[in-house]
């Protein structure tokens, strides 16, 4: 425990493959952190499920194992993976399982949600355009295919919403975590009644949306006992995890871009003004008067973790070793001679279909029996790197800028990858050395109790001390052509039709 330090405030990640419990300083240094893991479920093709009832126990386990360490917290913040959807009953207890963000079971639903309402109309209204990604067209799959459990749901609530609800006793959600139901309106920041008579759902089904800054409830007593706080204690709303790493990475303006590098990425900038590009996704920032961008890959550290585990590597750091003297070849090379030869092309769709396209699959292209452990190895972290490229290219196509990548995450472990994405990108790569998401929930906490002026020095200091790399003109060469390649071969019917 520690005494006559510094005030302290928590945050609380409900994430993808376990919920994270960190306290942090007013320097926005993590000072402890606890991790609680739970599982992913697949019972099918495309589906990812998980129970709901793991949230909570794990958040408040986390949260209880680190208040034994660290002692007292001023507030605590909240932030989880999004959108990610589960049914409860009136008395608040899960009817089924949660569909993840990476569920694509709901293409059909999707499809009618398009089909129904014009794609420029759904964008300008949301910000999105309907995937079986977002949470709407799960909600329509539930109706359609367990109208039982249908029936029962009183109310749709999110990862974090449950956390808030354990926490506190109150029922609601925020605009970002909102945006990615597809009815809520972005502009407005209101759950869009329209909307809802024209998918003929009751906005009942849905919590009271909330800004992300706004003290979501106090700790309740019965939580309290169960984590070893004092009960009162303010517990802020917080946003989406990308959202949220989004502000720890100190991108409130336009110009630099964030990266959620975990098991999925999430590429995201600051706008003042929602972008009109059907291909960009648009939030609300968890900050005032500012809107986000996204684009994003589900399956990002995840196809890394599978090569990893598939070529037999012992860690990630052999695998990096092994991709950066396959980069030392290619780099060695002709520039006009820079082509499958030495490493083939990898596609990282590995989780059963992306955002915006499920049937997405993965692929190696270009490869010969003269490739080895290696070059697979490198073609797996260069197919993450190239697909960034590509997405952070429509950005910039739609009008967005780019003069530098902050990265947060598990991808910052890997040095080899900041430098990959630099000459990939042709601009600064920033590997941040704290978790940004965590950081910036916890922030918007230190904010609602008083430490403004702490909490935009802290996220500064974490940029300050960021590990940076500078693009190199050759990596940028190489780079340049292989994604042009990478692009090309993407849209090929013969590609496509392997892929599916």
């Amino acid at each position: 425990m520690i005494v006559g330090a510094q005030p302290l405030v928590a945050s609380i990640d409900v994430g993808t493959s376990g919920a994270r419990a960190t306290a942090f300083d007013l320097d926005g240094r993590a000072v402890f952190e606890v991790r609680r893991a739970y599982p992913i479920r697949a019972p099918r093709p495309g589906w990812a499920e998980q129970d709901p009832e793991d949230w909570a126990t794990a958040a408040l386990g986390a949260v209880r194992a680190l208040v034994k360490r660290a002692g007292a917290v001023k507030a605590i913040g909240l932030t989880g993976q999004c959108p990610t959807i589960a049914p409860f009953d009136r008395n608040l207890r899960p009817i089924g399982p949660a569909m993840l963000y990476r569920d694509n079971r709901a293409v059909d639903e999707a499809r009618e949600m398009r089909d129904r309402l014009a794609a420029i109309d759904m964008h300008r209204r949301t910000g999105q355009l309907a995937e079986a990604f977002y949470a709407g067209p799960k909600v329509l799959w539930l109706r359609r295919h367990e109208p039982e459990q249908f029936a029962q749901t009183r109310v749709f609530l999110q990862p974090r919403d449950v956390v808030l609800h354990r926490l506190t006793g109150e029922v609601a959600t925020d605009e970002t975590h909102a945006n990615c139901t597809l009815f809520f309106n972005l502009e407005g920041r209101r759950w869009d009644e329209g909307l809802f008579e024209t998918f003929e759902l009751e906005p009942s089904l849905f919590p009271p949306a909330l800004a992300p800054w706004t003290v979501g409830g106090e700790l309740a007593p019965a939580a309290a006992a169960e984590v070893g706080l004092p009960p009162g204690l303010p517990v802020v709303v917080g946003g989406a995890d990308s959202l949220c790493l989004l502000y720890g990475a100190g991108v409130v303006d336009p110009g630099p871009v964030s990266e959620n590098a975990g098991s999925s990425s999430t590429i995201n900038s600051a706008v003042l003004r929602p972008v009109d590009d059907l291909r960009v996704t648009n939030y609300s920032h968890v900050v005032r008067e500012r809107y986000a961008t996204e684009l994003g890959l589900n399956t990002a550290g995840a196809a890394l973790a599978w090569a990893v585990k598939v070529l037999g590597y012992p860690s990630y750091d052999a695998l990096a070793e092994d991709a950066k003297r396959v980069r030392t070849r290619l780099r060695q090379q002709r520039a006009d001679r820079v082509t499958t030869d030495i490493a083939p092309l990898f596609y990282p769709y590995l989780g059963d279909g992306e955002r915006d396209n499920p049937d997405a699959r993965g692929a190696f292209v270009g490869l010969s029996d003269r490739h080895d452990r290696a070059t697979l190895a490198f073609a797996v972290a260069e197919g993450v790197v190239l697909t960034t490229q590509g997405l952070v290219g429509i950005l910039t196509d739609a009008g967005g800028e780019l003069t530098e990548l902050r990265v947060a995450g598990g991808g910052t472990r890997l040095e080899f990858l900041g430098q990959l994405k630099a000459d990939a990108l042709g601009c600064p790569v920033i590997h941040l050395d704290v978790d940004a998401a965590s950081l910036g929930t916890a922030m918007l906490a230190a904010q609602a109790v008083g430490f403004d002026d702490e909490a935009s020095a802290a996220i500064e200091s974490a940029v300050r001390r960021g590990r940076r790399f500078e693009p190199t003109p050759v990596g940028s060469a190489i780079e340049a052509e292989r994604g042009s390649r990478f692009r090309t071969l993407g849209k090929s019917p013969a590609i496509l039709e392997v892929t599916r």
